[in-house]
């Protein structure tokens, strides 16, 4: 099976939510910037508020595709010290790509949002969307800024994952699910008719029509 888009994704990842939500108070936020487009297809399908969570992760320096960790908003920073060791990054690098993808995501929660505050979290359940989860890192600072800002349950969705990762991020939220899991995955983007890199505007779009 592949998804036609992520509009397809979302409104899958929504039959797979809603029994999830057990008639909590829940509100949608999505991962930017492809999880945006996802997120607002949950949100609409099942009547729910849609927000975003920024986070942005952190690459080795000269394979920043590979990640070493991500941080989000609120100062969260989540380190994977097993791959920092693999890699041998020091700890003033860590310093530095951490300062640049910090100024990155203060410009990203500007235009996101244009200066609208965040819907609170506090005692409500939230559910996490991203189109694709690789190795799970921007998610887990995802959840670690939904914990911190008072989530009562927090749920990630995705359009595709792979199995161990979904394992993984089962136990540190308090559910996961995706559309496809597939055994091996390799690029999220193969899994998609059209992937389409999204843009800021679209973001801002899919936003606004709350």
């Amino acid at each position: 099976m592949i998804l036609r888009d992520r509009e397809e994704a979302g409104a899958a990842a929504a039959r797979l939510v809603e029994p999830l939500l057990e008639g909590a108070d829940a509100l949608v936020l999505g991962v930017p910037r492809g999880g945006v487009i996802v997120a607002r297809a949950v949100a609409d399908a099942l009547g729910l508020d849609l927000d975003v969570v920024v986070v942005r992760k952190l690459g080795v320096p000269g394979h920043e595709e590979f990640g070493f960790g991500a941080i989000g908003e609120d100062g969260v920073e989540v380190l994977d010290q097993a791959t920092m060791a693999a890699v041998g990054i020091s700890g003033e690098a860590v310093a530095v790509v951490s300062r640049r993808e910090r100024a990155e995501l203060e410009r990203r929660v500007a235009a996101y949002r244009g200066g609208r505050q965040a819907l609170a979290l506090r005692g409500r359940t939230v559910v996490i969307v991203d189109d694709g989860i690789a190795t799970g890192g921007t998610v887990r600072a995802a959840i670690a800024v939904c914990r911190a800002r008072g989530a009562a349950r927090v749920i990630v969705a995705a359009g595709v994952a792979p199995p161990d990762v979904m394992t993984s991020l089962a136990h540190e939220a308090d559910a996961a699910v995706a559309v496809l899991v597939p055994e091996p995955m390799d690029a999220v983007g193969q899994w998609y008719e059209d992937f389409a890199q999204t843009t800021d505007a679209e973001v801002a779009r899919a936003l606004a029509r709350d």
